[in-house]
């Protein structure tokens, strides 16, 4: 967006512009100040919302200006100072953008929050998508390529240069978006099209795998359970393969109940979309019973891959179903603790 020509109007508009696009994943350092399941509770929460760009664009700011004083108000273009209204206005940009990558991908972003704790996604690109980074990558690069060639052919042209490649990658970028929003549209109306296990599907949905546009993990979930296939949006039928796997609802019982009304429970289900529990029983060092309750979204249960791990959680119950400990991510191991 500064080589666009963001960075024409104004001063250390493409610093701002890169610290503000990033400065919202500051959230990931709440993790230390308390336990996983504070720092996955607020993840994407304050800091990824509509309400809270201001405060951060204005923390992006703020710092500029220190380094521009530090620097003793000087500039790479001493006739090009910096507009700080202008900066603030161009760091809430920056904000939005991030919170438009998020959206793209099966994560998820809460704009509204506080008012609305909904998750939105939009599921169409896979969390790290190559053909987006190429794209960008040659925007940035292709510039000083050209740029040494007419420095050894002897021309050169002044000022910020990059703003046709910029946007023209900018343009591929929506490109992108566009095809993969659109195959997406096919395969979930491939999804709903069949029915499962002699159901009807309640909800469906497709979720990417990168590169590939036409390639798409799909979910269906019926009364009973959950159909798991891989979607071709390119053919007429939505499991090309013949690999469907059903993966019938879990029973609910005392332990899974008390389980999901633990805090860990409550903000996990808040976020999952496909959510399904496994409840394992041990021994704890006295002898007593107690169990392991662990929370899994099937929307990143991709066919063919360990994904068991993938943004799980734990709940540690005793014998009397109170919380031994609660744990965000999968490869904890059993607390052991002499705990009635």
């Amino acid at each position: 967006m500064g080589r666009a020509g963001l960075n024409r109007k104004t001063a250390l508009a493409t610093a701002t512009l890169t610290l503000a696009a990033e400065a919202p994943d500051l959230d990931v350092f709440l993790r230390f100040f308390g336990d996983s399941t504070f720092g996955f509770a607020h993840h994407r929460g304050f800091t990824h919302s509509f309400l809270g760009l201001p405060l951060v664009a204005a923390v992006v700011v703020a710092f500029m200006y220190g380094v521009w004083r530090l620097r003793g108000r000087k500039t790479r273009d001493p006739n090009l100072p910096p507009k700080w209204g202008l900066l603030f206005a161009y760091a809430y940009l920056a904000g939005l953008s991030h919170i438009l990558l998020d959206f793209t991908n099966n994560y998820g972003v809460r704009p509204f929050w506080p008012f609305s704790e909904r998750w939105y996604s939009w599921d169409i690109v896979f969390i790290i998508e190559p053909v987006l980074l190429g794209i960008l990558l040659l925007g940035l690069i292709l510039p000083g390529l050209f740029s040494l060639i007419n420095e050894e052919i002897g021309a050169r042209r002044m000022g910020p240069q990059g703003r046709v490649a910029a946007t023209l990658a900018l343009l591929g970028v929506f490109a992108v978006w566009g095809v993969r929003d659109y195959q997406h549209r096919r395969a979930v109306a491939l999804l709903e099209s069949q029915t499962y296990d002699g159901q009807d599907a309640l909800r469906v949905s497709a979720f990417p795998y990168w590169v590939n546009p036409f390639r798409w993990y799909g979910i269906a979930e019926t009364e009973q359970g959950f159909a798991m296939m891989n979607v071709d949006s390119l053919t007429p039928e939505a499991d090309p393969e013949g690999r469907m796997q059903i993966r019938y609802k879990p029973e609910e019982t005392p332990v899974t109940l008390a389980a999901k009304k633990t805090y860990l429970g409550r903000v996990y289900l808040d976020w999952a979309q496909y959510p399904v529990t496994e409840t394992e029983e041990y021994r704890m060092d006295d002898g007593s019973t107690a169990y392991a309750v662990r929370f899994r979204d099937l929307r990143y249960a991709y066919p063919g891959r360990d994904t068991r791990s993938t943004l799980g959680a734990i709940v540690f119950l005793n014998r009397d179903l109170k919380v031994l400990r609660e744990q965000f991510g999968m490869r904890g191991t059993r607390p052991n603790q002499n705990r009635p």
